[in-house]
C-alpha cells in the first residue's frame, strides 16, 4: 500500500465528510467509499484501488486522529468494495475530574446519546476485532495469504523468535 495514498483518503474524508459532520453537530454519520473514490478520482486516484479507501477509513490513526469509532461496517464480507459503507460514531471525550463541581452538568444532547446497554456494546467490540482481523488479513492480500504468512518460517521476526526459544 502506498502511504501517501492513505493519507489522500483520509484528508478527503476529514475536509469533506467528517468535519462537515462535526461542525453540524451530529454525533452519528456514514462515509460511503464509492463518494470517496468519486472525489478522488479527479485527481487521478485508481479507481481500482477501493480496497486502500476502504482500509484507510478503518484504521486505527483516522480513528484516534479524529475521536471517531466505527460504529458498524455495511457491505460484503470482505469487507474491501466500492459498496462499503462506514458508519461512524463520535467518541464521548472523557468528562474531566474536577472537585469543585460534585454534580455534573445537564447536558442538553443527552437524549441523542443514549447509554448503551451490554449486549450492544459487546457487539460493537466484537464488530471492532473483526474489522482489525478483516484489515489484517487484507494488508496481507486475503485470508489465504494471511494464513500462509502465519504457516511460514520465512518471517524474520520468526526466526528471531525461534532463535530466542531454542538459544
Amino acid at each position: 500500500m502506498n502511504r501517501g495514498s492513505s493519507e489522500l483518503v483520509r484528508s478527503v474524508a476529514l475536509d469533506k465528510y467528517v468535519q462537515p459532520a462535526l461542525s453540524a453537530g451530529r454525533r452519528l454519520f456514514s462515509i460511503a467509499v464509492k463518494d470517496i473514490m468519486k472525489d478522488l478520482q479527479p485527481i487521478g486516484f485508481p479507481t481500482s484501488n477501493y480496497p486502500q479507501i476502504c482500509t484507510s477509513l478503518r484504521k486505527r490513526k483516522f480513528l484516534v486522529d479524529n475521536s471517531l469509532e466505527i460504529e458498524k461496517i455495511e457491505g460484503p464480507p470482505s469487507g474491501s468494495s466500492p459498496t462499503v459503507v462506514i458508519h461512524y460514531r463520535v467518541a464521548t471525550p472523557a468528562a474531566p475530574s474536577s472537585s469543585t463541581n460534585s454534580s455534573p452538568a445537564p447536558d442538553s444532547n443527552s437524549d441523542q446519546n443514549p447509554p448503551e446497554d451490554p449486549a450492544a456494546r459487546a457487539e460493537r467490540l466484537v464488530d471492532g476485532l473483526f474489522g482489525l482481523l478483516r484489515e489484517e488479513m487484507a494488508a496481507y492480500g486475503g485470508g489465504e495469504a494471511f494464513l500462509r504468512w502465519i504457516r511460514s518460517e520465512d518471517d524474520p521476526e520468526d526466526e528471531a523468535f525461534r532463535a530466542r526459544r531454542i538459544g
